[in-house]
């Protein structure tokens, strides 16, 4: 795979998982999410998996959290 993904790492806190990407927390995942990535991490490539999971939830600090801009109202 050419662009692998890098830089994550997994802990077990009570009973989540959390999940980080480059000492950011990236995602939290609890009850039987977290149980069923700890069985794919051990048996798959976690880099990919955490990638996979994370990737829609984490930002880096300096990217923009922004939502859809607001449109102008018509005047009456």
């Amino acid at each position: 795979m050419k662009n692998r993904p890098s830089g994550y790492a997994w802990e077990v806190r009570g009973k989540e998982v959390v999940i980080s990407h480059h000492g950011a927390e990236a995602a939290v995942l609890k009850g039987e999410r977290a149980h069923q990535f700890v069985r794919e991490a051990e048996k798959g490539d976690p880099q990919l998996l955490m990638a996979r999971i994370a990737g829609g939830t984490y930002k880096a600090p300096d990217e923009r959290r922004s939502g859809p801009k607001p449109r102008p109202r018509r005047r009456q």
